[in-house]
C-alpha cells in the first residue's frame, strides 16, 4: 500500500467529509429509500431507484475516504523550513512571458484546488518546481505548450 502524502488541514476536510457522509447522509439516504419503499412497485419507483443510486455514491465515497485516511502520510508544513521547494511549500512563481505572478501551495492529490491556490504534488507545475529553490526559472510542458516560470518565494506556513 503506497502512502498518500497530505497536509495536516488536507486530513481534517477529509475526516470531516467522512463524518458528513456516515452521520447525516447516510441516515438521510435511508429513510429516503424507506419512504419510496412504501409507495408499492420497486420497479416502476423513480424514487426508490434515485435513492439507492445516492446510496451507491455516497458509500463510494465513504469507501475512497476511508482508503486515503487509512494510508494518509499527514505532513505538518509548520514544522517544515527552507528555501527549497517540497511538499506543503507555497511559492509564489512568476510567468516569464506574461509577468502574471500567481501563488501556489504543493498538496497531495485529494486536497487539490487550483481556485483555492493548491495543486497537486502530481501534477506537472509542482514536479518542476520540486527541489527547485529562489531565483530558479523552470519550464513547464503544459497543453498549450512549454511555460517558463520564475519563482519568486518559497515558504512554508
Amino acid at each position: 500500500m503506497d502512502k498518500i502524502p497530505m497536509t495536516a488541514a488536507g486530513h481534517a476536510a477529509m475526516e470531516q467529509e467522512l463524518k458528513q457522509l456516515k452521520s447525516i447522509e447516510r441516515p438521510r439516504i435511508i429513510a429516503a429509500i424507506s419512504e419510496a419503499r412504501k409507495h408499492g412497485d420497486l420497479s416502476e419507483n423513480a424514487e426508490y431507484h434515485a435513492a439507492k443510486e445516492q446510496q451507491g455514491l455516497n458509500e463510494a465515497r465513504v469507501a475512497e475516504l476511508e482508503d486515503a485516511l487509512a494510508r494518509a502520510d499527514v505532513i505538518d508544513v509548520s514544522k517544515l523550513s527552507g528555501d527549497t521547494v517540497t511538499f506543503g511549500a507555497t511559492v509564489e512563481i512568476v510567468d516569464e512571458d506574461t509577468d502574471e505572478e500567481v501563488t501556489y501551495q504543493i498538496v497531495g492529490d485529494n486536497e487539490a484546488d487550483v481556485k483555492q491556490g493548491r495543486i497537486s504534488i502530481s501534477s506537472p507545475i509542482a514536479r518542476a518546481l520540486i527541489g527547485k529553490s529562489e531565483g530558479d526559472s523552470v519550464e513547464v510542458a503544459t497543453p498549450g505548450g512549454g511555460k517558463s516560470y520564475e519563482i519568486l518565494k518559497v515558504r512554508f506556513k
